[in-house]
């Protein structure tokens, strides 16, 4: 399913449990960002709506690895032939670029991007006993490379999500917070369930799908 699907979805339970719980515009607003930005989170173990601007970066540094890399050593070759070649550190620099933009893929950049998102948040968080936000910098830093649709997609995933989304709500003292990230998360699971590749609630101890198929 879509990641503006799953949006929508969220967006709609952050609508709802604002009607339900919400005493301020405040609450409201907090509501409604972390439904939505639940809703969307199983699918950082992928190509999704929060991490397509990185991945649109990590294609920028891919080009600039391979051509920044290229053009410097074509630099080092002209200044060889032009003996004057003694500055080694940019062989090495620019061979060492021009390598690893032919050795990585895009999606590699776009993974290491969002784990490195998430330690930043681990690195911020920690000083002050942010709870919350350490567990949410340690899914997103591992999340990216885990296979589509599976440790994400999962019962303990959810919980995981319910933890952070408790924290959150024990740390900014706004009640329901974490009912509604929970709401939010399996939201996803749940849509997921109706498309024809399902969603393996159980993973990895039931290695099966499961799917209503009323989706695409």
């Amino acid at each position: 399913m879509k990641g503006r699907t799953h949006l929508t979805i969220g967006i709609g339970i952050g609508a709802v449990c604002s009607a339900l719980y919400a005493d301020s515009l405040q609450s409201a607003g907090i509501y409604l960002a972390v439904a939505g930005f639940s809703s969307l989170s199983a699918d950082l173990d992928g190509t999704s709506m929060l991490s397509s601007k990185l991945g649109k970066l990590s294609r920028l540094l891919r080009s600039l690895f391979v051509w920044g890399g290229a053009g410097g050593l074509a630099a080092c070759v002209a200044l060889y032939f032009g003996a004057d070649w003694s500055r080694t550190p940019v062989w090495i620099v620019s061979g060492l670029a021009f390598m690893l933009g032919l050795l990585t893929q895009s999606g590699f950049l776009r993974d290491l991007l969002v784990s490195l998102i998430g330690a930043g948040l681990v690195f911020y968080g920690w000083p002050s006993g942010m709870t919350w936000l350490i567990g949410l910098g340690v899914f997103i830093a591992i999340a990216p490379w885990l296979n589509h649709r599976g440790m994400t997609h999962t019962v303990w995933a959810a919980a995981a999500w319910a933890w952070i989304g408790l924290e959150f709500e024990g740390h900014y003292h706004v009640e329901h917070a974490g009912l509604v990230a929970v709401y939010g998360y399996l939201s996803h699971l749940i849509a997921d369930t109706l498309t024809p590749s399902g969603v393996k609630w159980f993973y990895p101890l039931l290695n099966k799908s499961l799917k209503l198929r009323l989706f695409k």
